[in-house]
């Protein structure tokens, strides 16, 4: 079952790197040109708060029946985990980073929603879904995905 779940969502993370970044360009984009919002960019923000939302209840699956995860810091203790890159990146910094980008994308997409002009909406959407696309990249575990 592990590895059934850690195939799942690595290969989700790709569907919502994909998406952030698709939906961080379009809002961008249509902050900077000035467009009307449409309900295409409704599609692409609804899009990635789903993979997103989606690819966190794989992540928290995961958490719980990974070796490097929960177990892990059961097994060696706390103090050995934060003592060990690979072991603090899998165990806290790859989990906390990404239930922030989580919170990012929810918080943009409910406060783009409350907006009723067009700049205002792309902007918080820009804001929010930008950050969570960088917050997403700075905590992706790279060696795993290019070995």
């Amino acid at each position: 079952m592990y590895t059934t779940v850690q195939f799942i969502h690595s290969w989700w993370a790709y569907l919502v790197l994909f998406m952030l970044l698709i939906a961080t360009i379009n809002s961008l984009a249509g902050l900077v040109g000035k467009k009307e919002y449409q309900p295409k960019d409704f599609r692409i923000a609804l899009f990635t708060l789903i993979v997103t939302h989606i690819q966190f209840l794989i992540g928290l699956i995961l958490y719980f029946i990974s070796p490097m995860g929960l177990k892990n810091i059961s097994n060696v203790g706390m103090s050995e985990v934060m003592k060990n890159g690979e072991f603090r990146l899998y165990a806290v910094e790859h989990p906390l980073i990404m239930i922030i980008v989580v919170v990012l994308v929810t918080v943009g997409y409910s406060k783009h929603k409350k907006r009723l002009v067009s700049g205002p909406k792309f902007r918080a959407l820009t804001i929010f879904y930008a950050l969570a696309l960088i917050f997403t990249l700075s905590r992706i575990p790279w060696a795993q995905w290019f070995s």
